[in-house]
């Protein structure tokens, strides 16, 4: 059997043609989301700040993660049932299209200039709904593409799709932001369907084993296995309230403008900063793995991804919140790494579906609640109050989790 760490494991990677497919839709599909995300909080910031103080714009932002959470939250555990029940590149292929309607309705409103935000609260409700869908099938189809004995690289080479999207996306999102939030929307549209002629192309069968009994019971079935498996269910936990609290990302619209005056060119580059320093540890975990003492590195992550977050709060200075954030970048994606490589090894093909429903749902949670969170205590604290109260909460956090988990806190080997 081939090492994952070798470097004959990256040439079967690469060899897999619908692999590489996969990868592209990856990529290209998480570049839209980020210039979609960025339009969307530098649009809702700007028509709030119009009529309104900079704890109200703060809040208003925080209440688009909120609208996508609620899609997330009302739809994603049926999402992981049909996932492990139907075609997940359709579900995917499906997902792709509601997105591109959604960029494109986005595109056409800040073309005509709509000084309301209702519309775009209505249509990020079904963005989030189409991640919800997309997510756990995507999650659950990459696994299906390539040979268990490399999955681990595979899900480095996963992450790194997705970091270096993140630094390209927010960065051309703040750019085109600056020409216009219209441009911006239209170039994810065209991303999008880009996205869904590369995963057409993918010829494996990606319809997993048909399962009997009812969907209800096949949710609790997943729920049940998430539960029981303490590793599990603490690493996914632990990335849920750990980003929860400490999600400063979802304040960079105000920090930008308002705290540390650097426009929407300054937006762009503080959006990808934490993607800058996620990539660098994900290429290096691509090329040599954690092998040892997994639960100490993914505990070691969130605890500095709490104090980089405080720094980044603090700082009055562009660079030092841009050093700040690529640090906690770094952090977040040694604690992903671990999380993202157990749960593809522990869990069965059958039930990959409804696993990485939950897990998306814990994420979306960390996410899209965590910048309602932010927007509600940014309100209360400031902005820069917000940043250390999260920053605080997440290393506290990592304390009790390695309390509660004594299990993740004592894994070893990824294998």
């Amino acid at each position: 059997m081939t090492s994952p760490a070798s470097p004959s494991a990256i040439r079967q990677l690469l060899a897999h043609p619908d692999y590489v497919r996969f990868w592209l839709n990856r990529f290209f599909a998480v570049t839209a989301v980020q210039i979609q995300s960025v339009a969307i909080g530098w649009q809702v910031y700007v028509i709030a700040r119009q009529t309104g103080s900079v704890a109200q714009g703060a809040l208003m932002v925080g209440m688009i993660g909120l609208a996508q959470f609620l899609a997330l939250l009302t739809l994603t555990l049926n999402a992981g049932e049909a996932a492990d029940r139907l075609d997940r590149k359709k579900i995917m292929a499906t997902s792709l299209c509601i997105e591109v309607v959604s960029a494109s309705l986005l595109a056409w409103l800040a073309w005509r200039g709509h000084p309301q935000l209702w519309p775009i609260f209505a249509i990020a409700v079904a963005f989030g709904g189409a991640r919800a869908f997309y997510s756990p099938a995507s999650g659950a189809m990459g696994p299906m593409l390539v040979p268990r004995e490399i999955l681990p690289r595979a899900v480095a080479f996963n992450s790194l799709a997705w970091q270096s999207a993140a630094i390209i996306g927010p960065a051309i999102g703040g750019l085109l932001c600056a020409v216009s939030p219209a441009v911006a929307f239209g170039v994810s549209a065209a991303l999008y369907l880009f996205c869904i002629s590369v995963l057409l192309g993918i010829r494996s069968n990606t319809k997993p084993f048909s399962q009997g009994g009812s969907r209800i019971a096949l949710i609790r079935e997943g729920l049940v296995y998430v539960w029981t498996n303490k590793i599990l269910l603490g690493a996914t936990s632990l990335d849920l309230f750990a980003v929860l609290l400490g999600g400063a990302t979802a304040l960079l619209p105000v920090f930008a403008r308002d705290v540390l005056h650097v426009g929407a060119q300054g937006f762009g580059i503080l959006r990808a900063a934490p993607a800058i320093g996620a990539t660098s540890v994900a290429i290096l975990m691509a090329v040599s793995p954690i092998r040892q003492r997994a639960g100490f590195w993914m505990f070691g992550g969130v605890a500095v991804f709490g104090l980089a977050t405080i720094v980044f709060g603090v700082s009055k200075s562009l660079w030092l919140s841009v050093a700040a954030l690529a640090v906690l970048g770094a952090a977040d994606m040694l604690s992903v790494f671990v999380r993202g490589t157990l749960e593809q090894l522990v869990t069965p093909d059958p039930m990959r579906g409804r696993v990485m429903a939950v897990s998306g749902l814990f994420i979306g949670a960390s996410n899209e609640l965590g910048e309602f969170e932010s927007g509600v205590a940014a309100r209360f604290l400031g902005p820069v109050g917000a940043a250390i109260f999260g920053g605080v909460g997440a290393i506290v956090v990592t304390g009790a989790w390695a309390w509660m988990f004594p299990a993740l806190r004592k894994a070893d080997r990824l294998a």
